[in-house]
């Protein structure tokens, strides 16, 4: 089973009087920062621009398929046979 060098600390806050949780303590590197810390803060910013673009995304995907189906009426009030897509 391994170990990771990396911890998680609890600190009594003295003048709060509340629990403060730091996960971004390593005892054994020499800025006592946890890489896997970092790479967890990298992954979830990533995440965030990933979810921010979809979302945008989904907004143009929903605004041309309105486009089409304004466009396709037109077609079917003017006469115009619509072919089948494939």
């Amino acid at each position: 089973m391994e170990m990771s060098p990396c911890v998680s600390v609890t600190v009594l806050n003295p003048v709060r009087k509340q629990v403060v949780t730091m996960n971004n303590y390593c005892a054994f590197s020499k800025d006592h920062k946890c890489l896997k810390w970092t790479d967890y803060e990298l992954t979830r910013s990533e995440l965030e621009e990933a979810d921010e673009l979809c979302h945008g995304n989904w907004i143009e995907i929903q605004h041309l398929q309105d486009r089409v189906d304004q466009l396709e009426q037109l077609l079917r009030d003017a006469g115009i046979k619509i072919p089948s897509e494939y």
